[in-house]
């Protein structure tokens, strides 16, 4: 039976938070009853809201994601969205390791950081990935690299840390109407129902999470697929070896 996590009165950040997801993932939060949400953005910003908190923190920048831990006090929910999608063929290295640092780089060191403060409320990590980690898009190859690092990165946090007590969850987004995907004319979703549904499903307890209606259609057949049996094959090794 999953493990609900309900977001009334918690403390939540999300990086990212300045437009699109994350902006819709703050304010959604609060929605629900936190208590406090922390934005996190490259650039101070200020919102009229108080329970918003501007946190100035580049993911790509690890002493500036240290001094943003310490400025945070209790968290309970960090939802890691920051992220960077440009077209590419895979012709130059410089393009795949940009990628790199900033979605998959960035969410360890982000994790890194504030996983003190997770473990001593038991709290939970939620990671954007998208549906191109378990599908290449031809079209965004190095960020399609990127995400599947990052969705096993999730993957393995969340073996490792569940005896520890914090939840983590990988949130598998197809097409959303962001800055990302201004220029592909295909059906999306708007942040605010990726949003709504990213919370639902925290508070449902649901591992991995399909948010719009092209992850949705996939999302029966890949937690019924020897993928996801495998990785609850793997994860109960964790168990053995702590007993």
């Amino acid at each position: 039976m999953p493990i609900q996590d309900k977001i009334d009165d918690k403390t939540v950040l999300v990086t990212g938070a300045n437009r699109g997801i994350g902006r819709a993932l703050v304010h959604e939060a609060l929605r629900r009853g936190a208590s406090c949400a922390y934005a996190a953005t490259r650039r101070p910003f200020v919102d009229p809201d108080d329970r918003i908190r501007s946190v100035t923190m580049d993911v790509t920048d690890r002493e500036q994601i240290q001094r943003a831990a310490e400025q945070v006090g209790s968290l309970d929910i960090l939802i890691n969205n920051a992220g960077v999608a440009d077209y590419d063929d895979l012709s130059d290295r410089i393009a795949i390791e940009r990628h790199l640092a900033v979605n998959f780089f960035g969410t360890y060191d982000v994790v890194a950081a504030f996983l003190p403060k997770l473990l001593e409320s038991r709290g939970t990590i939620v990671n954007n990935s998208s549906l191109n980690a378990l599908a290449p898009l031809p079209l965004i190859p190095a960020y399609s690299i990127s995400k599947a690092a990052t969705f096993n990165l999730t993957q393995s946090l969340r073996a490792l840390l569940a005896p520890r007590g914090v939840r983590v969850h990988a949130v598998l987004t197809g097409p959303v109407d962001t800055d990302m995907s201004r220029g592909v004319d295909i059906p999306k979703a708007t942040p605010e129902f990726v949003a709504t549904a990213v919370f639902d499903a925290i508070e449902s307890g649901h591992d991995d999470i399909f948010p719009d209606p092209m992850a949705q259609s996939l999302e029966q057949r890949w937690r019924d697929g020897a993928a996801k049996a495998l990785e609850h094959r793997y994860a109960a090794l964790i168990g053995m070896q702590a007993s």
